[in-house]
């Protein structure tokens, strides 16, 4: 067994699937190089897991070997579908879906390479099913290429191999008063970074997205509403939900039914850890509590 605080990762994302959590997330030693699969660990509470175990892994004839980023796992028609993001030295990065039987994998790819505009340089793909039951994919067109970072929307095919449309703004990182710009990038721009959306349906009926970039306290945890409960609507940036040093952040209910965020802190290269907060449904939005979910 290995402990949430031992576990190095970003952009944790938790599925909960027959009465047991999956966690998923960004190696820490291999982010910011070459890398060549995921993991997912598997637990009966958020403290104590079993694993690592890899659930995908580059046999070599996958088309990307660096930048392997924030994978999700989504049910869909009986699968189980991974969105991930890649980056090769002759194909900006993308997210691309990957394909499995079961939440422990072996995934397989499933798209022909990336799901995002070729021409563009992404990152974050998130998937989300419509009220109509129409399949989308919310993902970022990355700040060092767009300057002001965009979240974007684009419908899918039904089978999730294709997209099936041209991809549409959300809304750009700018427009919440607590991001800041970032400066000295290794990249050479400034700009506002957008990372890390997750759509959230209140039990309202309102439409939630989660999104991270850099406030004056460091990497930071915001929320966008939309204003018809769709992803066609407005969003409005409202209150943030985490403003120090912790982000990228998903929403899930734990076994118990409690709401739950889990997000990764510190944001420092080798240290990144999950956090896990209880959350609660309060005014159209989402409120953390006080205590943790450790």
């Amino acid at each position: 067994m290995i402990s949430t605080g031992d576990i190095n990762i970003r952009d944790p994302f938790v599925l909960t699937h027959a009465g047991r959590y999956y966690l998923y997330g960004t190696r820490g030693p291999t982010c910011w190089g070459k890398a060549d699969g995921f993991d997912v660990y598997v637990g009966d509470n958020l403290t104590d897991w079993e694993g690592p175990f890899v659930c995908f892994r580059n046999d070599g004839s996958f088309w990307a070997d660096r930048n392997y980023w924030a994978p999700e796992v989504h049910r869909w028609r009986g699968a189980f579908y991974m969105f991930a993001s890649f980056k090769s030295e002759e194909r900006r990065r993308g997210t691309a879906i990957l394909r499995a039987e079961t939440p422990l994998g072996p995934f397989v790819p499933w798209t022909d390479g990336p799901v995002t505009p070729p021409a563009w340089e992404c990152l974050d793909g998130t998937f989300y099913v419509s009220r109509e039951g129409r399949p989308y994919m919310v993902f970022c067109h990355e700040w060092v290429q767009a300057g002001d970072g965009e979240v974007c929307a684009i419908q899918l095919t039904e089978d999730l191999r294709a997209a099936a449309g041209e991809p549409f703004l959300l809304f750009r990182a700018s427009e919440a008063k607590w991001s800041r710009v970032m400066h000295h990038h290794s990249s050479g721009v400034d700009g506002c970074v957008t990372d890390g959306p997750f759509l959230w349906r209140l039990e309202d009926g309102g439409l939630l997205c989660l999104w991270s970039g850099f406030s004056e306290q460091g990497y930071a945890q915001g929320v966008a509403k939309s204003d018809n409960g769709e992803i066609d609507g407005r969003f409005t940036q409202i209150a943030p939900l985490f403003l120090e040093d912790g982000g990228h952040g998903m929403v899930f209910r734990t076994l118990e039914g409690r709401l739950c965020l889990t997000l990764h802190s510190p944001n420092k290269s080798l240290q990144e850890r999950p956090m896990f907060r209880y959350l609660k449904e309060e005014q159209g939005t989402l409120v953390c509590l006080e205590d943790t979910a450790l």
